[in-house]
């Protein structure tokens, strides 16, 4: 028996002509000009074009001067397509490129400077919680206390010698 040689010709055309599945994000954000972390990983700034290699969650992490920062948990949902049995079709048989492109765009929020009251009574929030915690284990080793001079007020002049030094001393006196 000879083999049918247009059958193996055929064959060897559609193993040649498969076409396979391009995986793409893009992500945008406003302002633009993000430096994007993929899984802390830098892969650009906005609007940024990246390829992916497996469906499920990615970490990002959004970051500009001016801006908070932005921490995304990204889910990158599977085409009917990319499922197991009929991701044979579409990556093998399927004799052309499919390009799957998921576009993402994230709202950045303007940096909010705490005031000069906030940051003090923060500031003595924390003192106040590390005093309960000292009493709460009297054990605990205690760092020593800082000798650091108390600040004057502002517009105050700098503090000087209490007494003036004598001048000379030197040798031949």
């Amino acid at each position: 028996m000879k083999p049918n040689m247009g059958l193996w010709a055929s064959l060897t055309a559609a193993a040649l002509c498969t076409g396979c599945v391009e995986q793409r994000y893009v992500i945008t954000s406003d302002p633009p000009g993000a430096a994007v972390y993929r899984n802390g990983n830098l892969i650009g700034y906005t609007p940024v074009d990246d390829t992916f290699v497996y469906y499920g969650k990615y970490h990002f992490t959004l970051v500009k001067d001016g801006y908070e920062t932005l921490q995304v948990d990204q889910n990158i949902e599977y085409p009917i397509y990319e499922f197991p049995g009929l991701d044979f079709f579409s990556e093998v048989l399927y004799p052309f490129n499919v390009r799957d492109v998921h576009r993402y765009s994230y709202q950045m929020r303007e940096l909010q400077l705490p005031g000069k009251d906030e940051v003090i009574n923060r500031g003595q929030q924390l003192r106040d919680r590390g005093k309960i915690l000292l009493e709460q284990n009297p054990q605990a080793p205690r760092a020593p206390t800082p000798a650091v001079a108390p600040v004057p007020p502002l517009g105050a002049p700098p503090p000087g010698p209490s007494e003036p030094r004598p001048s000379g001393g030197g040798q031949g006196s």
